[in-house]
């Protein structure tokens, strides 16, 4: 029985470690029939090494997501390797350390702008730089941290997610046209290389072991995995726009 992602051609970023959501991802792409290209920075040898752990052979391009040169070139290179793209997994986020941990009425502009820049408008920056590959449609996916709420210790991550969150609604409406979906994936915490750069982040994960419908495991990248692979595949062909929680169902509830 073929999977879900047969035939299709993926481009994953943001696999730093085998903790990482963007590891699992192309993990499970792979085994749903997909053939899967990875983006590293600032280390690809790093991503090369993760990647011998995958299923299946794959191929590491670097890209830095706020050089321009990088995403001008990014379809030519993907493009002689697959010809087209049907699918693009934005796993990137970035804040310096003084626009985290508590220190968000003190943050200088300049930090916020790196948030933003790399959190938020890389989903722009990626989604053009791919647009030519992705003739017949295709599905962006990318990864959330519920912008609803102020999380302690998060600082301006949080509105660099929330500028995430708007940015996908917008090429959701942009792009519908050409028959390419944009959607969100919104994780619970996770103990990624991510979570580790947020201090106090165990007060921040605390929250889920007593508000979580379902029991929530924050060694377990699966689920959300999981949650962008199905978003990837045909089985969502109508749905744009949207924000899927993955969360243990913590979403849902008030206290």
């Amino acid at each position: 029985m073929s999977g879900i992602l047969e035939g299709k051609r993926v481009l994953i970023t943001g696999v730093l470690t085998e903790a990482s959501i963007a590891f699992h991802t192309a993990r499970l792409a792979q085994e749903q029939g997909a053939e899967v290209i990875l983006t590293a920075f600032p280390r690809p040898t790093l991503t090369e090494r993760i990647a011998k752990k995958l299923p299946k052979p794959t191929k590491v391009i670097e890209l830095d997501v706020t050089n321009d040169e990088h995403l001008g070139r990014l379809a030519d290179v993907v493009g002689e390797e697959f010809g087209g793209l049907d699918g693009v997994v934005h796993s990137i986020g970035f804040a310096p350390q003084d626009a985290l941990g508590g220190n968000f009425l003190n943050t200088p502009f300049e930090s916020v702008a790196t948030a933003m820049h790399v959190s938020a408008f890389s989903l722009k920056s990626l989604t053009m730089a791919c647009l030519p590959l992705m003739q017949n449609g295709g599905s962006v996916v990318g990864l959330t941290f519920d912008a609803s709420f102020a999380w302690p210790q998060y600082d301006w991550m949080g509105p660099a997610k929330a500028a995430l969150e708007a940015t996908s609604r917008y090429i959701a409406r942009d792009l519908g046209k050409q028959n390419i979906r944009c959607n969100l994936i919104s994780a619970g915490p996770l103990g990624s290389m991510a979570a580790k750069s947020i201090p106090g982040f165990s007060e921040l994960a605390s929250v889920w072991d007593t508000r979580s419908p379902l029991e929530w495991d924050l060694k377990d990248p699966e689920p959300a995995g999981r949650g962008v692979v199905a978003l990837l595949s045909d089985w969502f062909p109508k749905t744009t726009g949207e924000i899927v929680h993955v969360d243990g169902g913590l979403h849902a509830i008030g206290a």
